[in-house]
């Protein structure tokens, strides 16, 4: 069965830090672009950060960029998502998703979906 599973959310306070976790069974993450993608109460699901299966480029949404670092361990078919410096916007439900094809960081359309870590920055 092929499952992406997302860990490492909680409650932190602003300037805190977390690092996501996307572990994958059933399928090889490094043949993938990998997608975190963030939901926040009452609005859309958007994209956060992407990285690339060919190069491992990265995307980072300009509301993150220098402060979330997105990374791949092969080893342990996992992807990360290091958030530092966290603000209450950052507030969400984090989503990961693995996408084939294409060489850029992120997909228009991925394939599976792991069922998210909640995030939650408040004082």
């Amino acid at each position: 069965q092929m499952q992406l599973v997302e860990s490492g959310g909680g409650l932190v306070q602003p300037g805190e830090s977390l690092r996501l976790s996307c572990a994958a069974s059933g399928l090889t993450l490094d043949y993938y672009a990998i997608g975190w993608f963030r939901q926040a109460p009452g609005k859309e699901r958007e994209v956060i950060s992407c990285i690339s299966s060919n190069d491992n480029s990265t995307y980072y949404r300009d509301s993150v960029k220098g402060r979330f670092i997105i990374s791949r361990n092969s080893a342990k078919n996992t992807v990360y998502l290091q958030l530092n410096s966290l603000k209450p916007e950052d507030t969400g439900v984090y989503y990961c998703a693995a996408g084939g094809g294409g060489i850029s960081p992120c997909r228009s359309y991925y394939d599976y979906w792991g069922q998210g870590t909640q995030v939650t920055v408040s004082s």
